[in-house]
């Protein structure tokens, strides 16, 4: 198949599919690197779930007022936000210049610092607003330079016929975590007067993450020595721009839970609700389940045929999902629409991870794994931000309903500026994308 874009022919080889051929979902745990990837992976999530849940409900004991507590959260989306946005592109030149399993490490280590300073802070700060935003901010900056590296190595750990399933059970992994930090965190919250027992719990899987990620073999390709220069470094951006596919996921992605989503009001909605600091947990909870069932199911199916196709319809019933949880009044509705939420929302996210993995080339795949972590931390924080500024300026449900809209109206604008997203076939199908002038220098 030839694509043609903005500033060259884009080649993506295809290979036909065995359709006849049974899956065995469980190969990879077989495997002794991803099995330590996999579970590094979730000791991240779990923390970062938690730390997440730990400091939300802080922020909401501050301030009576439903509007300034929604300030606040959207505060809180910004600080983990800016430090990826800023430091994502250099950390994707880190990663295609240096061995990824070693910056990966040393990045992630400052998580373990902000864990050890969110212990001191908890124990011996009373007003500890402004040091728990300085706080994550000194983690995300070590989250935006070690995910590039992590995300472009989990190619080089899995066979190309396997990375679909690969991604689902990744998926997988991190939405066991996201299901289970919020249920801990919220139930930490609500037994102990402190948050430093929470605290302590993320500085010890903090360690245990890294500890994990030593024990990964992982036999980096030989690239050739690449100068840095201001070309080499924003190549992964025009290799995007370049390639269509990667493009109109990536960007529907974005708006779609950059208008929809409702992860940072939950702690709003849980008091609206009346269900208080567990209601909370069960809220986030349901929105992890519903990811989780999904992923077990892709994992264990063939990889989608029809993933354009699926992918549109997906975020559709997202959106609408939103807009009936927007205006839910009742407890158990609110938790459905969550499950359905997170259920669709995986669908996007096994379809955009394998196109944005197998369609780059190993060499620049640090690069291009650093503008998709752009986007998604503009789609989840910002859009966490977008949402409690809206929901401070008009209230929670208008916030919620408006978004779930502009999701539907997302598609439909995509679908008419990126047709080929309805040409996208099988997952299992897509190999590396190859300008027909390769830039030798990036």
């Amino acid at each position: 198949m030839t694509l043609h874009g903005e500033g060259g022919t884009i080649k993506m080889a295809l290979k036909m599919p065995d359709i006849t051929a049974k899956p065995d979902p469980y190969a990879l745990w077989r495997n002794p690197n991803y099995r330590h990837y996999a579970g590094s992976w979730f000791l991240i999530t779990f923390s970062r779930r938690i730390e997440f849940v730990a400091i939300s409900f802080y922020l909401v004991k501050l301030y009576g007022d439903p509007k300034q507590e929604s300030l606040l959260l959207g505060i809180l989306g910004l600080v983990q936000a800016l430090p990826v946005m800023l430091l994502s592109i250099p950390g994707g030149q880190i990663a295609d210049r240096f061995n990824r399993l070693r910056v990966m490490t040393l990045s992630f280590s400052l998580g373990i610092l902000s864990a050890a300073g969110l212990v001191a802070v908890a124990l011996f700060v009373d007003d500890a607003t402004v040091w728990f935003y300085l706080l994550l901010a000194i983690g995300a900056v070590g989250w935006a330079l070690g995910n590039p590296s992590r995300q472009a190595m989990l190619p080089s750990l899995i066979s190309t016929e396997l990375f679909s399933t690969g991604v689902a059970w990744n998926s997988s992994v991190f939405y066991i975590a996201s299901v289970t930090g919020p249920i801990v965190g919220g139930a930490m919250v609500a037994m102990f007067d402190t948050m430093a027992p929470a605290f302590a719990l993320i500085l010890f899987c903090r360690i245990a993450a890294i500890a994990a990620i030593s024990r990964i073999r992982y036999h980096p390709a030989i690239h050739t020595e690449q100068s840095i220069s201001w070309k080499s470094v924003v190549a992964g951006i025009r290799f995007v721009r370049r390639t269509p596919l990667i493009l109109a996921t990536i960007t529907l992605d974005l708006f779609a839970v950059l208008l929809g989503g409702v992860t940072y009001l939950l702690p709003v909605y849980a008091a609206m609700l009346h269900v208080g600091a567990i209601g909370y947990g069960v809220l986030m909870a349901a929105d992890m389940v519903g990811a989780i069932c999904m992923a077990i199911v892709l994992a264990h199916r063939p990889p989608l045929r029809r993933a354009g196709v699926t992918l549109l319809w997906a975020v559709t019933g997202f959106g609408a999902a939103t807009i009936i949880f927007g205006v839910s009044t009742w407890f158990w509705l609110s938790l459905l629409m969550m499950f359905v939420i997170g259920a669709l929302d995986n669908i996007s996210v096994v379809v955009r991870h394998t196109l944005v993995q197998m369609l780059t080339p190993d060499e620049m795949r640090g690069r291009v794994s650093a503008v998709n972590s752009i986007f998604i931390v503009a789609s989840n924080d910002l859009g966490g931000m977008e949402s409690g500024f809206t929901a401070r300026l008009f209230g929670p449900v208008a916030s919620v309903v408006a978004g779930g809209v502009g999701t539907i109206l997302v598609v439909l604008v995509s679908m008419r500026i990126w047709p080929q997203i309805l040409k996208i076939g099988s997952l299992d199908s897509i190999r590396p994308a190859a300008l027909d002038e390769p830039d030798r220098d990036v």
